[in-house]
């Protein structure tokens, strides 16, 4: 009877030892089962929604092959001009050295002028057709100064081209060609709605090397390299070398969102393209006007520092601030005032000076504008009719009556020196060069600002003429040039 009990007394400890282990193993493969089976399900899905829900593409042959036609490949040639000038000594003249050789022109006897010489550069770019009738975009910078401009399609027909109309602000230029039929457009797109991560296509003719198709992603938007004054450039990736400039850069519908424009010297990866709505936005002018014309509001503004924004309890440095107003202008009439901040043009943000600037250059001529400013710490709201930008040789009466060695001048007014964004104050400014002229030949350029004649300074064109004068029957004179920031002395040979 006693080992009988025993025994089920045995059986059912087993069996609840057996219940129990059943329990715990199962409670056990049911945590395992949440932390390190569910939890990389979990952490997948995640990842896969916003990643690769996206794939790159297999292959860019078909997008290639579609937009190609309506690429070209250009060349020109200019004529460059070398020489023309005497070597003058190094050791300045009237000095012991020069006299004891009896004459300060001791090296123009023993080595004399050296002689002008003219030989034809040539150049490589890209660009792409935007109407069936032959107008294409390209490069400034390409086709500028150029006596022979020679266009070549994909399928392999040249064409003499002309130049329509080019901007050296932004960099573009439109130039025709004559073809015998309706020629293959390339599709353009929206350069707003480019997305940093966006695939893109370059296409164009780097080293001479026709038609190269190289691939990649938008890197940024909006960069200021300091190229011009409406920088906004898409940085891209896709490889971009010397002979890519002008050509289109494509998204993956196939429709150009930027014309490739700039390198980073040294560096790889590092390419940038010109916004197509930049060049959408002058077509009009360039093809009517050959210029490109931009509104005008008639103001000097400076960026937000942190001492500015402090010292005018400002929430953030965001905006520009008026520094001074043009009597007369839009802004003037309008009835905005130096110190007043703007904040916004039409419902749009304004970051700073820079982003002021591009916005007021995408309106045209006539256009009324709605400004936001702050006066005093109060917003305020004006409407400005904006005009045509005013460019440094129309901001004063000019006297166009005699070029000096090839070149115009103008008194240094403050309303050109805050064009210019200069401090300067006295001095004459350049307003025209004449190509090939002795001021050209010497590297002069427009907007240098002339200082000294023969080391005499000078404060406005009266001093200017007067020391031409007193040189007149000299060959050469000494020029101290103001260009930017810097500072330089210039030798000038009456031809």
């Amino acid at each position: 009877m006693k080992m009988e009990s025993n025994s089920r007394k045995t059986f059912v400890m087993f069996l609840l030892a057996f219940l129990i282990g059943f329990f715990v193993v199962s409670f056990v493969e049911v945590l395992r089962s949440s932390f390190f089976s569910a939890g990389p399900d979990v952490q997948t899905a995640s990842a896969v929604s916003p990643v690769t829900a996206i794939q790159p593409p297999l292959s860019f042959a078909e997008l290639a092959e579609r937009v190609k036609p309506a690429v070209v490949n250009i060349s020109t040639t200019k004529t460059v001009r070398t020489g023309g000038r005497t070597l003058r000594s190094p050791f300045g003249e009237g000095t012991p050295f020069n006299r004891f050789f009896g004459r300060d022109d001791f090296f123009d006897r023993f080595f004399g002028d050296i002689p002008q010489r003219e030989f034809k550069q040539k150049s490589l770019g890209s660009g792409f057709i935007i109407s069936p009738d032959g107008y294409v975009f390209t490069n400034n910078h390409v086709v500028e100064q150029a006596d022979k401009i020679l266009v070549k399609l994909s399928s392999g027909k040249e064409y003499e081209a002309k130049i329509i109309g080019k901007d050296a602000k932004t960099d573009i230029a439109l130039i025709k060609i004559k073809p015998s039929g309706d020629l293959p457009v390339a599709d353009i797109g929206n350069s707003d709605n480019v997305r940093v991560g966006d695939w893109v296509l370059a296409i164009g003719n780097p080293f001479g090397l026709e038609q190269t198709v190289t691939a990649g992603i938008v890197s940024a938007k909006g960069r200021v390299i300091g190229a011009g004054p409406y920088d906004n450039f898409i940085q891209t990736d896709a490889s971009i070398n010397p002979g890519n400039s002008g050509g289109p850069l494509f998204n993956m519908a196939g429709k150009v969102i930027g014309i490739n424009t700039a390198i980073v010297a040294h560096g790889q990866g590092i390419g940038f393209a010109i916004p197509v709505n930049m060049a959408n936005s002058i077509l009009p002018d360039l093809k009517a006007k050959g210029k490109a014309t931009r509104a005008w509001l008639g103001i000097s503004v400076q960026d937000i520092s942190e001492e500015i924004a402090g010292n005018l309890k400002l929430p953030d440095r965001n905006g520009a601030l008026i520094s001074d107003v043009f009597p007369g202008d839009p802004a003037d009439k309008a009835g905005l005032k130096a110190g007043d901040i703007i904040t916004e043009v039409n419902k749009k943000k304004i970051k700073d000076t820079h982003d002021l600037l591009i916005t007021i250059a995408s309106f045209h001529i006539g256009d009324r504008i709605e400004v936001k400013a702050l006066r005093e710490g109060k917003e305020r709201v004006f409407q400005v009719t904006v005009t045509e930008r005013k460019e440094a040789t129309e901001l004063a009466a000019m006297d166009r009556t005699k070029a000096h060695f090839g070149m115009v001048t103008q008194d240094l007014t403050p309303e050109i020196s805050r064009y210019l964004g200069i401090n300067q104050k006295t001095g004459v400014v350049v307003v025209e060069v004449q190509e090939g002229g002795p001021a050209d030949d010497a590297g002069i350029r427009l907007h240098d600002i002339i200082l000294q004649v023969n080391k005499v300074r000078i404060a406005n064109r009266k001093d200017y003429l007067r020391e031409l004068d007193k040189n007149s029957g000299r060959k050469s004179l000494m020029l101290l040039i103001k260009r930017g920031r810097a500072t330089f002395f210039v030798p000038l040979r009456q031809s």
